[in-house]
């Protein structure tokens, strides 16, 4: 079996997501139906969304299931921009760091092309923190034309974790509603959405271990969107269809336990992160992206460790460790078959050059000291042949080649 280090893709389903998918599969129907079986399966989904609410520091009411992370920010940036500019035609700003997950940029970019949003770029520093000062100077600029502000709680590639708090109370003094994707976040930090002065907060299960294909948007009571989807009238009229009740009841009863053991379990992730830390830091021509976690670790994600490779290819690198075992990521996002360098990166100041030798490395429940260690111990050896593929692949054809 593979070593797995990708946990920040998607986490192995835990042991409690299957018990309960299997006892609930069978038993639980429509929630919406009116005879017994679905005056059942609805307690238990009111029972599931106070659950998860409880782990994610809301107020059940606060709760909308959805498929997942991505349905979630559709719900959120859509329903906020439709919704502030029926309020007002001249809100047509959308504030957001070049940083974000494509579930966020796509959406913004899909509003600029077909509803007449301007994006406004958040300015960034070299480890990916958003520049607050900018963005206060952004949002006195013209608060009247801000629809919204969105950033990640904490970036799925380098891992850094950014003033959340803080970001919120800027937006709630000139009014703007905020969103944030806690994708990455929820269950590896703590999160507390009554805390955090967001307006919308996206989550999803199978970050944490619970089954691919649900996920929720939390939303204060006092926010209002306009609905993506439209039926049945579900999940206070924001998000029609059918509840997946078994899988909703699997979500929570994973988020409740994940959320249960983070303290230790994010300083054992945080340790084994740092083992592997120690075994590339050494290693001409390699740096780590993002926040370095021995300084300050309340910036980094305690399970994410990213790294540049000069001369290198993030490519060469990940099918050179397939082929020894190990299951990690690259930055780069492929078009067409087309190698493109992290806009993550990008975003962050690194040359096009810099950001094509990325790699994530990103642990979970089931990562092992004994997978830390092989991986300790091979990676400096991988870097170095993908280091002499990416020469060699750099070097003259012969015009023979050609």
């Amino acid at each position: 079996m593979p070593r797995y280090f990708d946990h920040a893709a998607t986490t192995p389903v835990k042991p409690t997501a299957v018990q309960v998918l299997t006892e609930q599969m069978p038993r639980l129907l429509n929630p919406s139906s009116l005879h017994g079986s679905g005056r059942r399966a609805r307690l238990a989904v009111d029972s599931a969304r106070s659950q998860l609410a409880s782990a994610a520091g809301a107020d059940p009411s606060e709760v909308i299931f959805t498929s997942g992370g991505t349905e979630a920010d559709n719900l959120a940036l859509k329903g906020l921009f439709w919704q502030r500019r029926a309020e007002d035609s001249r809100r047509t700003r959308i504030l957001l760091p070049g940083t974000e997950h494509h579930a966020v940029l796509d959406t913004a970019e899909w509003l600029e092309a077909q509803h007449e949003a301007q994006l406004v770029t958040i300015p960034v520093n070299g480890e990916g923190l958003v520049d607050l000062p900018a963005l206060a100077q952004l949002l006195a600029e013209d608060p009247e034309s801000t629809a919204l502000v969105t950033v990640m709680w904490s970036n799925n590639e380098v891992g850094t974790v950014q003033p959340i708090a803080e970001i919120g109370r800027l937006c709630a003094e000139v009014g703007v509603p905020f969103h944030t994707d806690a994708v990455q976040a929820f269950g590896s930090l703590p999160l507390s959405f009554a805390e955090s002065g967001a307006s919308t907060l996206a989550l999803s299960g199978h970050k944490i271990g619970a089954p691919v294909g649900i996920g929720a948007l939390l939303v204060r009571r006092d926010v209002k969107l306009v609905p993506v989807l439209h039926g049945g009238g579900q999940e206070r009229d924001l998000r029609s269809g059918t509840l997946d009740a078994p899988g909703i009841c699997a979500f929570a009863a994973v988020a409740e336990e994940t959320v249960a053991k983070l303290p230790a379990e994010a300083a054992r992730l945080a340790g084994l992160r740092n083992q592997l830390l120690e075994a590339v830091e050494g290693v001409d021509g390699v740096r780590l992206c993002g926040p370095d976690p021995r300084t300050a670790p309340e910036l980094r994600m305690p399970n994410n460790l990213h790294i540049v490779v000069d001369g290198a290819e993030g490519d060469s690198l990940l099918f050179m460790l397939d082929m020894a075992g190990f299951d990690t990521a690259t930055g780069s996002a492929c078009t067409a078959g087309v190698p493109r360098p992290s806009h993550v990166l990008l975003a962050m100041g690194l040359s096009e050059a810099h950001a094509r030798g990325a790699q994530r490395f990103s642990l979970g429940w089931n990562t092992t000291e004994d997978d830390v260690a092989a991986l300790a111990e091979a990676l400096p050896g991988i870097i170095a042949r993908s280091r002499r593929a990416g020469l060699a692949a750099d070097a003259p054809r012969s015009a023979v080649q050609r």
